[in-house]
């Protein structure tokens, strides 16, 4: 089956509402770190308080969501998201009020970081629910199932250059907390359709046929090892833009930072799309290897990089290998985690790359201070040589697991049938 006719199946499967509301129902949560950090510095006149802000609201919520998956995965998706969204959006809504009203610093950070304690994870659990609407389809499931992760892997990337453009659109036509508002308004409207979905009642029917009986561990030294290599693909987010940032000032370009680093998601965009079209005798965790050199190849450049085009073209090409990583690391956890368990791993994995994101920004800053550019890209390059490093290591482990695990395609029981496509009103 060819890219094109999987990613067609899954849409009359789903439906194009659910692959729209999916879609929009992520992006508050890419707007809102830019956001907050934009608004906060522009209440407070203080960028290191905005800076806060925005990392309290990503640190909370890296935090959160697995417990929010974890919970989702015991008593489904729909309360637990529809609660996220309306109490996300009245967070985002508050960090509005408060910089309004002249609240202080302390005050500001604080509901930022309970704001990103509830804001859901919509990119996670849309994976979770894709082997639940592709039962049925029998031997062309495994295959149906590799174009989603691959199609949400590129959809992730897409709502990180989106959200940030709308955020700089928005703030430029308006203001920064009119941005802050329109995420607020895009959360509580596409987030409860996300969590209503029929989809969503579907995915905790299958769940509970599934696992009834069913015992393991969530945490073990495999998911370990994708939270690692999670958590590295988050170093090199956080590195390469902090990188760009630094070397876009040097040149007396600053603005253009934030668009030099979105030709990243431009590459993983396309890449994730392509890669559903990788033959399946190719492990997930051979492409996690693959990708892994891959990363590192491109990488190299960066250390040698000292004009702004030099360093576009050099994160576009980088670009391609990120998706495909990711896509791999997700796709092995669903896989290799007990089937009641998927949500919670899904958002651990959200989660690691978030924190990977924060050291490898913090780490690449320090650097940067003392030494410019170069030493904050040699950040992005230890990463991913570290991450071929990992790659390697788990190669066998990881053979082992998936053999293990392996089972046929899910055929329907007698009280089962095909799935219609679930595109209806909740």
């Amino acid at each position: 089956m060819s890219p094109i006719a999987s990613y067609a199946r899954l849409l009359r499967l789903a439906g194009p509402a659910y692959v729209a509301v999916a879609f929009l129902g992520r992006l508050p949560l890419a707007m809102s770190q830019l956001g907050t950090l934009l608004l906060v510095s522009s209440a407070t006149g203080r960028y290191g308080a905005g800076g806060a802000a925005a990392g309290a609201l990503a640190v909370a919520n890296a935090i959160g969501s697995p417990f929010a998956g974890s919970l989702a995965d015991r008593i489904g998706q729909r309360p637990v998201v529809l609660v996220q969204s309306l109490a996300g959006g009245l967070g985002l809504l508050g960090i509005v009020l408060l910089s309004r009203s002249g609240g202080g610093e302390a005050g500001l950070i604080a509901v930022a970081a309970a704001t990103g304690l509830v804001m859901p994870q919509v990119g996670p659990l849309a994976r979770v629910r894709w082997r639940p609407l592709t039962r049925g389809t029998g031997s062309a499931q495994p295959r149906l199932v590799d174009a989603a992760f691959s199609y949400e892997g590129a959809a992730d990337e897409a709502s990180f250059v989106l959200g940030p453009a709308l955020v700089g659109v928005i703030g430029v036509l308006i203001d920064p907390a009119g941005a802050l508002v329109v995420a607020a308004a895009v959360l509580m409207v596409f987030g409860t359709w996300f969590a209503v979905h029929p989809s969503a009642a579907i995915a905790h029917e299958h769940r509970t046929r599934r696992t009834a009986g069913e015992t393991g561990r969530l945490v073990t030294g495999l998911l370990l090892v994708l939270l690692v290599a999670q958590g590295l693909i988050g170093m090199v987010f956080g590195s390469s833009q902090t990188g760009a940032t630094v070397l876009a000032t040097a040149v007396g370009q600053p603005g253009v930072a934030g668009l030099t680093h979105a030709t990243l998601g431009v590459g993983s965009v396309i890449a994730g799309l392509a890669i559903a079209g990788l033959p399946a005798r190719i492990g997930h965790e051979r492409r996690m290897l693959g990708s892994a050199v891959a990363l590192l190849v491109l990488s190299l450049p960066l250390l040698l990089v000292d004009g702004l085009v030099g360093l576009v073209l050099v994160v576009l090409a980088l670009g391609f290998a990120v998706a495909p990583y990711m896509i791999s690391n997700f796709t092995l956890g669903e896989r290799i985690v007990p089937p009641s368990r998927v949500g919670a791993a899904m958002t651990l994995l959200a989660a690691a790359t978030g924190v990977g994101y924060a050291l490898g920004s913090s780490v690449a800053g320090r650097l940067a201070d003392t030494g410019g550019h170069t030493p904050a890209f040699a950040v992005t390059v230890v990463a991913t040589a570290s991450a071929v490093v990992l790659s390697l290591a788990a190669q066998r482990p990881l053979r082992r697991a998936l053999a293990a695990r392996e089972v046929e395609p899910e055929v329907p029981s007698a009280g089962d049938r095909t799935p219609e496509p679930v595109d209806r009103r909740p």
